[in-house]
């Protein structure tokens, strides 16, 4: 637990000093970063259940996909275009460098790391040059997803150790409960209202605590669900971490799960916001 506690403040520290000291281009070129390692882990994973993802060429891609709308903001690159290449080039190396029997699995696990990883944690990137007049808006919105969605887990585990009884998913993840799940919500909404009233001067017009507190509410439950798809796809390769990296974590995927499906989300209701 003290690795955990330590690791967690450290990588508060590394994105909090991302932030500050390189803006708006030090945050994406982190969400790049994270993109890839999780990525990287991700196909580690796949080829754990016998699939035979092509993970090196996937993760420069995927590292294209992810920063796509910021190469075009910044260079006029067509990096939206990353997607449907990357389809071109994964069919035409099935031909030649898998077995017969792996081909169609190479091609579906090769892609599927670039959607559910490298496309989704893209709108992160969308969200924070999404206002580039008004650079400090994307930051303070990018802050509140990760720790909107990233404290459920906090608020979930002491919650459930506290008085967690009735089981969630015990074959999926033994240790979630349902009042673990009910207090990391009731957490991410606290702390939601509290970092829009902190920002009041950075954040839309429209996203009073209040209202923050109520979008926080689907983005800590789909993080949930997004923890459970990660510990499916770990079950499935029987492997209990992603990686190594975070010492008492686990992997760049241990952390980053709960991100990937609620960045996206975190993007369409901060539209209806802006």
């Amino acid at each position: 637990m003290a690795k955990r506690i330590f690791s967690t403040i450290l990588l508060w520290l590394i994105v909090g000093g991302a932030l500050w000291y390189f803006r708006t281009t030090g945050a994406v070129i982190l969400v790049g970063i994270i993109s890839v390692l999780t990525l990287a882990e991700f196909y580690r994973l796949l080829s754990a259940t016998g699939l035979a993802p092509f993970d090196k060429l996937g993760m420069a891609i995927g590292g294209i996909i992810t920063l796509g709308p910021w190469l075009e903001q910044q260079f006029g690159l067509g990096a939206a275009h990353a997607p449907a290449l990357a389809v071109i080039i994964f069919s035409l190396r099935i031909l030649g460098e898998r077995p017969a029997a792996q081909r169609v699995e190479a091609l579906a696990a090769t892609l599927f790391g670039l959607v559910y990883v490298a496309l989704m944690l893209q709108y992160f990137v969308r969200i924070l040059i999404q206002t580039p007049q008004f650079p400090e808006q994307g930051l303070v919105l990018f802050l509140w997803l990760v720790a909107v969605a990233k404290f459920c887990d906090v608020g979930a585990l002491l919650t459930g150790l506290a008085i967690g009884k009735h089981k969630m998913s015990p074959e999926i993840s033994p240790k979630k409960t349902w009042e673990g799940a009910v207090g990391g919500v009731l957490i991410s909404m606290g702390l939601g209202a509290l970092i829009a009233w902190w920002g009041r001067d950075f954040v839309p017009a429209g996203m009073t605590p209040l209202i923050a507190a109520v979008i926080a509410a689907p983005i800590a439950a789909i993080g949930i669900v997004s923890d459970l798809v990660e510990s499916i796809i770990k079950r499935r390769a029987a492997i209990k971490d992603s990686g190594g990296i975070i010492p008492g974590i686990g992997g760049m995927f241990d952390v980053s799960d709960s991100l990937i499906l609620t960045a996206p989300l975190g993007y369409l209701l901060f539209s209806l916001v802006l």
